[in-house]
């Protein structure tokens, strides 16, 4: 396999000294920044996050800052999710559109103040976007992108080693909910979220300088719970479906079309580019949607580009991640699957690397 040669655009991140001390064994570029994807194995490291405790290098989730008095409004114009009672303190799942309806990112946001608010972003150059929006329609809003850079903490175990570095209040966080707690004297933004279904934090760590303190101070702290360096799990996050924007969904995808439908308040969200497109399509509904596909047979390769999905001679869909569950002791996979056959335990095939398997599709996904 070839290898990745170092640039000054390919950026490091505030932990990637404590990424390589612990061992790491391979990255992608996200953000253009590297992103920890192997430490031990991704079956180690998979077993290890349902078990323990880990610390992931997320800091390629790069922050798009809106700061003025027209903040709210330039965020509404992003998202077809109504945020008008989204009050500070908040954290929402929030498709981003363009003008027609297509999936530009899937970030979360959170509201640091009326005039202030955070875009943790996915894999694209949502920046450019929502600058161009902001000087387009002449809005009085600073957009840039802080030194923030945000360090999860996943895994059981994860309110015990967070409660030792910021103090037991920290574990009264509510999911999506975000509080603020000092490291060393500095107030950071701490969110209960992450790209996990094994619960844990997200600290948004404000200051490149406290990166590595920080990241010492909670293996110290977390010696006896078995503490580990960890990255988001191809396996675990393909058993609860949560969508990588770039694989699962990309612009030419709507919210509706990747099961995030319910994140559209469509009629209510004025000001949305998007919004007159979606309207139309939430009333005639998608012709595609994403959905959970058992894949059987041994374990899959690799899924670096889609797999067409088949009913017979016809093509009804594509597989867009996939892995073995050791759990679940079958292959399971992300889907994108048309309404012909979207329906649950419906038998199709994959035609996969090494050949046509038959595959079945589910509504829900494993966890």
């Amino acid at each position: 396999m070839a290898l990745i040669s170092p640039s000054r655009r390919l950026r490091r991140t505030p932990f990637s000294e404590g990424v390589e001390a612990a061992g790491v064994k391979a990255y992608t570029v996200y953000n253009r920044m590297l992103l920890p994807t192997v430490f031990r194995s991704v079956e180690e490291d998979y077993r290890h996050l349902k078990e323990a405790v880990q610390v992931w290098d997320v800091a390629v989730e790069r922050q798009v800052e809106l700061r003025g008095p027209d903040a709210a409004r330039l965020m509404q114009m992003l998202t077809p999710r109504d945020l008008r009672r989204m009050l500070p303190g908040r954290c929402f799942y929030v498709p981003i559109v363009d003008e027609t309806g297509g999936m530009l990112n899937d970030p979360v946001a959170l509201k640091l103040a009326e005039d202030r608010w955070w875009i943790s972003i996915a894999d694209s150059d949502l920046l450019y976007w929502v600058k161009g929006i902001a000087n387009g329609y002449r809005l009085d809003v600073l957009v840039d992108e802080p030194d923030v850079s945000p360090l999860a903490v996943q895994g059981p175990k994860a309110d015990a080693l967070m409660a030792r570095v910021f103090g037991d209040a920290v574990c009264d966080i509510r999911f999506f909910r975000f509080g603020w707690f000092e490291f060393q004297g500095r107030p950071l933004v701490v969110a209960r979220s992450g790209y996990s279904k094994q619960g844990g934090f997200e600290i948004y760590v404000e200051g490149s300088d406290i990166g590595m303190p920080l990241w010492h101070a909670l293996m110290e702290a977390g010696r006896d719970l078995d503490v580990y360096a960890g990255c988001p799990n191809g396996i675990e996050r393909v058993e609860g479906g949560l969508l990588s924007y770039g694989n699962d969904m990309t612009d030419d995808n709507t919210p509706h079309e990747c099961g995030l439908g319910r994140f559209c308040d469509t009629q209510a969200a004025i000001g949305c580019m998007g919004r007159d497109a979606l309207l139309r399509v939430a009333k005639e509904g998608p012709i595609q949607q994403v959905r959970a596909i058992e894949i059987a047979g041994d374990k899959v390769p690799v899924c670096d580009r889609v797999w067409p999905v088949m009913a017979g001679e016809k093509r009804v869909g594509q597989v867009t991640s996939a892995a073995w569950s050791p759990d679940f002791r079958t292959n399971v996979s992300i889907g994108m699957v048309r309404m012909t056959h979207w329906d649950d335990r419906t038998a199709v095939q994959v035609a996969t690397p090494d050949g046509l398997r038959d595959a079945v599709v589910y509504e829900n996904f494993w966890t």
